[in-house]
């Protein structure tokens, strides 16, 4: 088990309609079959705002410019093996439609009413709620 909490970075890609864009996960290690927020850990020496640029661009080749950070999440481990994470959620408006790479098998734009037509891994369920209730 890792020691040190692990920092992650989440897209809250809307479209012009207010719609937020999320990605179903594929040939990955965890979360496979199951939706969530692009996105994924910050590397050695990038700032929060690099590496959401970097991930929006690997996972959906869609431009994360300006990105605004709206809000933090804590996962602290409650069982072994589990890993600390401290997740921090970005606001990011595009006009085009997203190009996935092979961690995703498909996409969606989902509203709060929709919400709950998902599976999501990471908690980003958790987090859509929060921002469509507070954080926008």
């Amino acid at each position: 088990m890792n020691q040190h909490p692990q920092i992650a970075v989440r897209a809250i890609i809307e479209n012009r309609k207010g719609a937020v864009l999320v990605l179903k996960r594929a040939n990955t290690s965890s979360g496979d079959g199951l939706w969530c927020l692009p996105g994924g850990k910050v590397d050695y020496g990038q700032t929060l705002a690099q590496a959401i640029e970097r991930e929006v661009a690997e996972e959906t080749q869609l431009s994360c410019r300006n990105p605004r950070c709206l809000f933090f999440h804590e996962s602290v481990p409650t069982s072994t093996p589990a890993t600390h994470y401290i997740t921090f959620y970005f606001f990011c408006q595009v006009d085009q439609e997203p190009m996935l790479n092979f961690e995703s098998s498909d996409f969606a734009w989902i509203t709060p009413q929709q919400l709950q037509d998902f599976q999501f891994a990471f908690l980003n369920d958790v987090a859509l709620r929060r921002y469509w209730t507070d954080a926008r």
